[in-house]
């Protein structure tokens, strides 16, 4: 039977969808990102108050990082999804400002919306914000405020990543990034642009305060021993990615045992081999053992019998770090190591951290660079909220260490920002410059909304905003609501990420702008089956 639809949804497939013009493409696409920009930017500062975010698996997420609100809800809408992908992709490249992102290409889009109301075409405003992105990004370049002279430096570093912490964790941020800072520079390989943030590990453990957070060199490993001993100075180490089982039987057999002797004897010959192999590894100078699978009860007894320390890694990922830690290779096979396959560190002991027992492989010298934060706190979402702050830290120096400048913080960049691209929108003669003055406008929003998560008067600080920027940078102070000259302030956000959200952030938007049509396929497969009970419950 032929379709009754008329014009394009003729051609399209039965179930298809297709939506065009100003009302259902383009200001749909647009109320769409402004939904979700609305829905973060309450977020954003230190002041930002924090989403609840239930997954498809039940797990609670309580955080104030947009990138891991949205990665969560899982968002269906097209156009919303390029937002995403434009904060997806400011997470990658720099691991910060992703709510900054999706905050202005929400406020790009929606003064796009009262200039195609007015009655501009989506092309001429395209062409104004390409323009005026151009501009920013030079403008950018020049308000360069103060540049990090040694990336080893503990004091410069911290004051380098406070400001990335403390709009995640306004109550603990001086704290965070002093270990952030103190981990990062014990990581510094010889060549700094190798730094590898994977190498910065956190243990969570339940328990304490926050502030008993500490760093430790070298690798925590969130268990206890296997057997009796627990704790090493300078153990020669020999790590297996197998399991500690001599008897590598495949398939199943029946014995049949007719006496005492016969009972006797059964496990004989696979103690013996068991043991031999054990003897091996200690004659081999190894006095601790780091398993990748299970171990049998048959090696645990030996492994006693030697005087060996055993502990056991579940992760094949954790036993890699290991590795690089201590110096070992992982052996796949169950024999004795090589003397180049053995790790080494300055001490390995179990600690009880709370209620949990955990084994640390301590190693002070330079040839270690890895360091794990071990967190506390009273709760898992607070740990974990923590967490995902000292991810945005870490990234945060791995950026510093390509590009070390910094520019003002709480608002006064974006304020001059405007306040210069305003005066440039002025000496355009032909229709773009109502593009580039709103594209000038929408940098507001960042101190407006950082004024309004604080709870102070919008209207009112922002037009002191404007006067005081127009003289001097002036920065909003949140722990007393007044604006305090930039300078006194020392609040610095890294120019590089704030180059790459705003670049983002302007593609996004024109990308958005760019569509006039929407063409929805039918969604693959059929009508679900009815459910007919099981096959037996028919008469």
């Amino acid at each position: 039977m032929l379709s009754t639809a008329a014009g394009f949804q003729s051609m399209l497939k039965e179930g298809a969808r297709h939506y065009q013009g100003l009302e259902e493409a383009i200001l749909k696409n647009i109320q769409a990102c402004k939904e979700i920009s609305n829905m973060t930017k309450t977020s954003l500062g230190p002041n930002g108050m924090k989403k609840m975010v239930v997954n498809h698996i039940d797990k609670i997420f309580v955080t104030s990082d947009a990138a891991t609100i949205l990665k969560e809800m899982e968002i269906q809408h097209p156009a919303a999804k390029m937002i995403l992908m434009a904060a997806k992709m400011q997470e990658t490249e720099q691991g910060d400002a992703t709510n900054f992102v999706i905050t202005l290409a929400g406020e790009l889009l929606q003064q796009a919306e009262s200039l195609i109301k007015l009655g501009l075409h989506p092309s001429q405003i395209v062409v104004g914000y390409e323009t005026a992105l151009k501009k920013a990004l030079d403008l950018l370049d020049e308000q360069k405020v103060w540049e990090i002279t040694d990336v080893a430096e503990e004091q410069q570093v911290f004051q380098a990543i406070r400001t990335s912490l403390s709009s995640k964790l306004s109550d603990y941020s001086n704290l965070i990034a002093g270990l952030v800072a103190k981990a990062c520079i014990r990581c510094l390989p010889r060549e700094k642009s190798n730094f590898d943030s994977e190498y910065v590990r956190v243990t969570k453990i339940l328990g304490g305060s926050v502030l008993d957070s500490h760093v430790l060199s070298g690798l925590i490993v969130t268990r206890n021993v296997e057997g009796q001993i627990n704790r090493l100075e300078n153990p020669k180490i020999c790590v297996f990615n197998a399991p500690l089982d001599p008897q590598q039987s495949e398939t199943k057999g029946t014995v049949l045992i007719k006496n005492a002797t016969e009972l006797k004897n059964y496990t004989k010959t696979e103690e013996d081999l068991a043991e031999k192999i054990v003897k091996s590894i200690a004659d081999a100078g190894v006095n601790l053992i780091v398993a990748g699978g299970s171990i049998s009860e048959i090696v645990l007894h030996f492994v006693e019998k030697y005087k060996m320390m055993i502990v056991k890694v579940q992760s094949k990922f954790e036993l890699k770090r290991l590795c690089k830690a201590v110096g070992a290779s992982a052996l796949s096979t169950l024999s004795a190591p090589m003397p180049d396959e053995l790790g080494t560190c300055d001490r390995v002991h179990v600690q009880e951290i709370g209620s949990q027992k955990v084994t640390i492989f301590e190693k002070q010298s330079d040839t270690c660079k890895l360091a794990t934060i071990v967190l506390r706190g009273a709760t898992q979402n607070l740990l974990e909220d923590i967490e995902r702050a000292i991810d945005d830290g870490v990234s945060c120096y791995r950026s510093l260490i390509k590009d070390s400048r910094f520019v003002y913080g709480g608002g006064a960049t974006e304020i001059k920002l405007a306040q210069q691209l305003e005066q440039e929108a002025n000496k355009i003669k032909s229709i773009d410059q109502y593009a580039y003055r709103q594209y000038a406008q929408a940098f507001e929003i960042i101190p407006r909304i950082l004024i309004d998560n604080a709870g102070l008067a919008q209207n009112e600080m922002m037009a002191q905003l404007h006067k005081l920027n127009s003289e001097k940078p002036h920065s909003l102070n949140i722990s007393n609501g007044t604006l305090t000259p930039s300078s006194e302030l020392k609040v610095f956000d890294h120019l590089k990420t704030k180059w790459w959200a705003i670049k983002l952030a302007t593609d996004a938007a024109i990308t958005i702008l760019r569509v006039d049509q929407i063409i929805i396929a039918k969604p693959a497969g059929g009508p679900k089956m009815p459910d007919r009970g099981h096959w037996d419950d028919q008469d």
